[in-house]
């Protein structure tokens, strides 16, 4: 395709982001703009929001490249991703909202009233956002090569720049007005092209049964250790999703717990819609770039896909559209991850420094410079799968602090500390072994690919236990916390009674 027009396309997508964030930061004044968007978000733009920042590299190039070369196994990473707001919204949403947090960490302090326990969720935040920062920059290297032959760093270069300067002018207010159009820019830049795509095949599918037939491609849990690895994955991907810290962030900018429920919803159904999509590029794909199947350009199918099957200036005019929504894609995301990093070293280490507010841009500049050397430095996995992993060490930490810490009230500090130590380490461990490529054959190399079957059960078992042993050391004001979590807004609690107030955040 034309390479002007690409980078036309990947312009104005750019541009559309820094306008819409120059907006948001007019609106940005105190901390809690800059952390929460003062929690005066309504549930339709939270839901975009969430859902622009959600749909990653992994969803609009990742999803579409393992259909391609692995076929059904790989429908249940968009059934997962969706299906983890269903958990969420019984279990985590409402009462996350109520706590009045900023983050993680602040939430993990208020439960269990531990310094300890704050610390090691900070170290997790980063971590994870880290995991799942660096397959963003990856993906839009990926994309701006495929789409005007530069070099890899140059796409991930981009990203970052963007991502930075509305992080650190507007911060949540920015971003949430940011992700909320994206969701529709990505959505619209599918939708269009599948439609001349399916218009193209209908009236003129080339010869590609064969490859449409493939045992191995169209009946799921055929390879070996595969009933394994993809229960493994479900629960990864069910429970990872309520630990992300950039998604759990999301629910602190809601008004009350009416709303952070009413946001989950619309969520599920924004989702639903934009994962009928990929799945469709996969398919296509086996018929139009059949070369792709298997190699290491897999994810880029979906890019490539307008130039084999229409060609001319059509496909070059639906391939930079797609271009557009890939980079909305790493922009949204990256956005939401970097926040979230920022939020806990400006309020934990930085903090100590700084004003609130200086506190929270430098940390968001170095986070993001960080992760793009290490992007740069990188090899990386299949996109989708490295995304994969970092729902994995979410799964195995923040997901047990936070349905023991809501629904148990014997959760402790020190049950809570190692509860995370070890789902972290275990997770994080298989998570780096995977990374260097040097995990070995069998059946521990499919524990360490996919290790949530085993890390998640660890930590949830290790919080119970040690929380046992320690049942003598509950926290002093567990009662009015838990009060807190799960009372409605309207009445708030004040040195143990209850008094009735408008409801606030």
């Amino acid at each position: 395709m034309s390479a002007a027009t690409a980078v036309v396309a990947v312009l104005a997508v750019s541009l559309l982001t820094l306008g819409v964030g120059a907006f948001g930061l007019r609106l940005s004044r105190t901390t809690s703009d800059f952390y929460v968007a003062s929690r005066t978000v309504g549930p339709a733009l939270n839901a975009s929001a969430i859902s622009g920042e959600y749909l990653s590299a992994a969803s609009f190039l990742g999803v579409a490249g393992l259909v391609l070369s692995r076929g059904v196994d790989m429908l249940w990473y968009p059934v997962g991703w969706t299906a983890g707001y269903l958990v969420l919204l019984l279990f985590v949403a409402a009462p996350l909202r109520r706590s009045r947090a900023y983050t993680i960490p602040d939430f993990a302090e208020l439960r269990v009233e531990s310094r300890h326990a704050r610390g090691v969720a900070s170290g997790l935040v980063v971590l994870i956002g880290v995991l799942y920062l660096v397959p963003q920059f990856q993906g839009a290297g990926l994309t701006l090569r495929t789409l005007t032959g530069a070099p890899t760093w140059v796409g991930a270069a981009v990203v970052a720049l963007v991502v930075l300067t509305n992080v650190v002018s507007g911060g949540m207010r920015s971003i949430t007005l940011v992700q909320a159009v994206q969701y529709w820019v990505k959505l619209c830049a599918l939708l269009l092209p599948l439609a001349f795509l399916l218009v193209r095949t209908h009236g003129h599918a080339p010869a590609g049964r064969a490859r449409l037939d493939a045992t191995d491609w169209l009946e799921p849990m055929q390879g070996p250790y595969s009933l394994y690895l993809t229960y493994s994955l479900i629960l990864a991907t069910f429970l990872g999703t309520m630990g992300l810290p950039h998604v759990a962030v999301r629910f602190y900018t809601n008004r009350d717990g009416r709303a952070a429920r009413r946001t989950t919803v619309t969520v599920l159904g924004l989702l639903g819609a934009f994962y009928l999509l990929p799945p469709l590029y996969g398919v296509l794909g086996r018929l139009y770039v059949p070369q792709l199947i298997g190699s290491d350009r897999a994810d880029s199918v979906v890019l490539a896909l307008p130039g084999h099957a229409l060609g001319g200036l059509t496909g070059d005019l639906l391939t930079a559209a797609l271009g557009a929504g890939a980079f909305a894609a790493f922009l949204s995301t990256s956005s939401g991850l970097v926040v979230s990093i920022a939020g806990v070293v400006g309020q934990d280490v930085l903090g100590r420094w700084f004003e609130p507010v200086r506190a929270f841009r430098l940390a968001g500049a170095l986070g993001a410079l960080a992760t793009l050397v290490l992007t740069l430095l990188s090899s990386g996995l299949a996109v989708a799968h490295a995304v994969e992993l970092a729902f994995a060490v979410a799964a195995s930490t923040f997901c047990p602090l936070l349905l023991l810490g809501i629904w148990w009230r014997g959760l402790t500090a020190a049950g809570a500390v190692a509860g995370m130590v070890v789902g972290g380490l275990l997770s994080a461990g298989a998570v780096g072994v995977t990374m260097l490529g040097v995990a070995p054959a069998g059946w521990p190399g499919a524990l360490l690919a996919q290790p949530a079957m085993c890390t998640v059960p660890a930590a949830f078992a290790t919080m119970v236990v040690v929380s046992l042993a320690t049942a003598g050391r509950l926290p002093p004001h567990l009662g009015p916390t838990m009060v807190r979590l799960h009372a409605p807004e309207a009445l708030e609690l004040d040195r143990g009674s209850y008094r009735a107030k408008g409801a606030r955040g």
